[in-house]
């Protein structure tokens, strides 16, 4: 998991500290697949991907045999027949489902039946009769009406439910859920931490970041923001990225700023490769959109960072750009947790993610969200965060400390609820 969504690598490691933070003496148990180096470190044990859901076979015949297997125990108190899966949540005290923005449609486009063998697993637990709660979530949306019944019980049956941002209880709402156990705070990736300050000036310098002449903006895309799907469509036409390329054109030509183009996503090669960090899918769509740059021959000082950087450092870099431009709502939060201006590029297509507008009203910069499919709107927001770059970072200074506690507080509550098992 540390090797390819960046953003995902924001949350795990401050979610794991956390939970070690509230629950000191415990052994936690995870089926995100984590490396031998996060294991010792963060004092954590993975479990087989399988007993929660593997990409390699048909799962949903597992997950109703355990489902059925569980209502039978909650009947009569009596375990006949096990799995690998029940096996693990007896053994637990807690169970935590750590979805983020996958417990709804976006689940589905991991694999087949994605959402409903995760809503089976959860049921188990609660039929098990385990504390079962969903932390730091953006649940929802819901298009598919077989799964919304199903998910509303579910739903109700959480010891508790955490979001991190306040939109996701008035959807919830809006879809029938019970949201009496639910509680909004933040996201745990505000307490991330970067490479330190050393490393963080070494790559930058290395990079031409720190040293510029020019204000330095940080410029991060992905699929999700064009206006047309799917996410992970690959040669996209030129007249796509025409927004884009407008917006690295008024930063530079405009507002007289230099701008790197970069990745927030990493990759690695399958095993049995030798393993090494690799670029994952936004640096291709950072090179095509500085080849159509290139092509156009407006934009005079942008740079396309080649570096491959590890979540640590990418953090880091991001720290040192006088104003980030992110699509990607965690290059967002690397951004504005550090107090860089940052200006957020939303979804361009369906299913639009709640989460940004979410996360953008927890920090106070609602009004720095842009919408790519209206016109203008990206460069006026870029306009009105560049124009008072000082006054919206001595904003974010007083913000996001509060924000950072109000993330801790998922965390906090989770103690309390378990101590009262």
């Amino acid at each position: 998991m540390e090797f390819g969504n960046i953003g995902n690598y924001y949350i795990i490691e401050p979610f794991v500290r956390e939970l070690h933070r509230v629950f000191p003496q415990a052994k936690i148990s995870t089926t995100f697949q984590m490396s031998d180096r996060f294991c010792q470190d963060e004092q954590v044990e993975v479990l087989p991907i399988g007993y929660y859901y593997d990409f390699g076979i048909d799962n949903l015949p597992i997950a109703e045999r355990e489902y059925n297997i569980a209502k039978k125990y909650a009947q009569t108190g009596e375990l006949k027949e096990t799995t690998p899966y029940i096996d693990a949540v007896m053994r637990s005290d807690l169970v935590i489902d750590f979805s983020g923005d996958i417990w709804g449609d976006n689940a589905d486009f991991l694999g087949k039946n994605r959402l409903l063998i995760g809503l089976l697993k959860d049921r188990v637990a609660q039929l098990m009769g385990k504390p079962n709660v969903m932390l730091a979530g953006s649940p929802g949306p819901f298009s598919n009406l077989n799964n919304l019944e199903f998910a509303r019980e579910v739903y109700k049956n959480f010891t508790l439910v955490t979001n991190r941002e306040s939109l996701s209880i008035g959807l919830m709402k809006s879809y029938g859920f019970d949201v009496s156990n639910t509680q909004s705070f933040a996201c745990p990736a505000f307490l991330f931490e970067p490479s330190d300050d050393n490393v963080a000036t070494a790559i930058a310098t290395e990079l031409g970041i720190v040293g510029n002449k020019q204000k330095t903006v940080g410029f991060i895309l992905c699929g999700w923001n064009f206006l047309e799907a799917p996410f992970d469509k690959k040669n996209r036409r030129v007249d796509e990225f025409t927004i884009f390329a407008e917006a690295v054109e008024f930063i530079t030509e405009k507002l007289g700023a230099s701008v790197f183009l970069m990745s927030h996503s990493n990759g690695f090669p399958i095993p049995p490769l030798e393993f090494k960090l690799i670029h994952g899918r936004d640096y291709e769509t950072a090179q095509q959109l500085y080849n159509v740059l290139k092509h156009r021959g407006i934009a005079k000082n942008v740079h396309l960072i080649d570096r491959v950087c590890n979540a640590w450092e990418t953090k880091a870099v991001i720290g040192k750009f006088d104003m980030i431009v992110s699509g990607r709502v965690h290059g967002a939060v690397a951004g504005l947790s550090q107090s860089v201006p940052t200006v957020v590029i939303d979804y361009g297509h369906e299913p639009k993610a709640h989460k940004l507008k979410g996360f953008c009203i927890e920090a106070g910069v609602e009004d720095f969200l842009a919408d790519p499919a209206k016109q203008n709107d990206l460069n006026e927001k870029i306009e009105r965060a560049f124009s008072n770059l000082e006054e919206y970072r001595k904003m974010l200074d007083k913000q996001i400390p509060l924000v950072k506690a109000k993330a801790r507080k998922n965390f906090d509550i989770l103690s309390k609820i378990k101590y009262k098992q």
